[in-house]
């Protein structure tokens, strides 16, 4: 009977403690999405995977990073994003190109089973972040369209500016803000892309 009093009181202290309350989990998952211009893509070609993209190491992560007004990144542990960065921008730089060329057949390279795509497309970001100062999100990148059979093909540079719009100014509107000025910025990556496929 004692042995069984002792985890009951235990518990009961614990509890009136604070210590098994739940912990609110205040995170904020964020995912990119495809920004140009929606339409119903009935295509077949062209037929093109979208490598995942190089991205530097401190953008590796699961937080949002955003420069500081210093220059320096700073991530947020509540601000994160659903999937891995890399796959997130193969991802939605294939669903920008396809609604481009109309082409069901621009996807990640992942999505295919067997090299059945003509051409690689490989990106390597140097930059896509917030600048807190500017109020903007900067991708600077390079880009190659390489064929599956052939020469190798010549590197390409891109980079845009493009404003976080933040009406609301709070906290966590600054953050989907933010996410949208990025899917803006990979549309107008896709956009200087289109006409090379």
């Amino acid at each position: 009977m004692k042995t069984r009093i002792i985890p009951v009181l235990a518990t009961a202290v614990l509890a009136s403690c604070g210590v098994l309350d739940p912990v609110e989990d205040r995170s904020v998952s964020h995912i990119l999405e495809a920004a140009a211009p929606a339409r119903t893509v009935t295509g077949s070609s062209p037929v093109i995977a979208v490598a995942r993209p190089s991205i530097p190491g401190y953008l590796d992560r699961q937080q949002l990073v955003t420069r500081s007004r210093a220059g320096n990144p700073v991530m947020n542990s509540n601000q994160i994003w659903a999937e891995p960065l890399d796959d997130g921008m193969a991802r939605v730089t294939a669903e920008n190109l396809g609604r481009l060329r109309n082409s069901m057949n621009i996807q990640p390279v992942q999505a295919f089973i067997t090299i059945d795509y003509s051409h690689l497309l490989e990106v390597r970001v140097l930059r896509f972040d917030a600048d807190a100062a500017a109020r903007n999100v900067v991708l600077e990148c390079t880009w190659t369209l390489q064929p599956v059979s052939g020469r190798i093909a010549p590197v390409r540079r891109f980079q845009t500016e493009v404003p976080i719009e933040d009406p609301w100014f709070t906290a966590t509107s600054a953050q989907h803000a933010r996410v949208a000025a990025m899917n803006r910025a990979l549309a107008e990556l896709a956009a200087a892309i289109a006409p090379s496929l």
